[in-house]
């Protein structure tokens, strides 16, 4: 009589930094003196528009959402003034931004869970931002950082893509890229290493060519795509030598 396959128990591979703690230290004490006070992009007046921004964003630029949220911010920036438009009003002000329609629905939605459920504050952790309509855990991570100066990690599309590209944080999603990053960057460093990250993903480590010789961290970069083979010694950066590099 044949005996039952044997069950064999699988073991993910954790996928781990491939710098050490020192080179991660350059990598963002080299960040912090290029962008001493990196801000976000998208434009916003208080936590209220910020989550409502960052709602907004999801699958659309910053530079669109902005174009949308000037005139509605203006006319509606509390849970309250929001409400007061309506979700086809609202909706006429962002219908340049993509999914608009689901997107007026829940910007309305959370208005309204604000003002019934939290006094009309925006929340200040994370369980309970991601229970507002369209809020998911990186857009909560987005708004614990900005407004509440809390050191999370809000994995977006650039950071996915340099966690990998560079090994920085290898991770399969963005949460794994998330606890990776979480791990590894110094807490000194937390406050704004999202922004950092964005930031180089966005106007240097950029999708389909980046641009590696205008990179402060090229010489520490282990990316098998990297364009350039010209060490840069570990010194000083001054911020007006790296912006004559960009």
């Amino acid at each position: 009589m044949p005996q039952p396959a044997k069950r064999v128990a699988t073991v993910r591979r954790i996928q781990r930094s491939r710098y050490k703690p020192d080179e991660v230290h350059e990598i963002f004490r080299r960040f912090s003196v290029q962008r001493p006070e990196p801000k976000g992009e998208l434009e916003h007046v208080n936590a209220f528009t910020l989550l409502v921004a960052v709602v907004l964003s999801a699958q659309a630029t910053d530079i669109g959402v902005n174009k949308a949220t000037r005139a509605l911010f203006e006319r509606a920036d509390t849970p309250e003034k929001m409400l007061a438009l309506g979700e086809d009003q609202v909706g006429e002000y962002i219908r340049t931004i993509g999914l608009w329609r689901s997107k007026a629905k829940n910007v309305i939605a959370l208005s309204l869970m604000l003002i019934e459920d939290y006094g009309s504050e925006v929340p200040g952790e994370r369980d309970e931002l991601i229970k507002l309509p369209g809020v998911g855990r990186k857009t909560a991570n987005v708004v614990l950082n900005m407004a509440f100066g809390q050191h999370t990690m809000a994995v977006d599309t650039h950071i996915m893509r340099i966690g990998n590209r560079i090994g920085l944080a290898p991770g399969k999603t963005p949460e794994q890229v998330e606890a990776e990053l979480v791990r590894i960057i110094p807490d000194e460093f937390m406050r704004h290493a999202h922004h950092w990250l964005i930031l180089h993903g966005r106007y240097v480590c950029k999708a389909r060519k980046p641009e590696c010789e205008a990179c402060v961290i090229a010489d520490i970069c282990k990316s098998p795509e990297k364009t350039t083979s010209i060490p840069a010694p570990l010194v000083e950066l001054e911020p007006q030598d790296i912006a004559q590099s960009l």
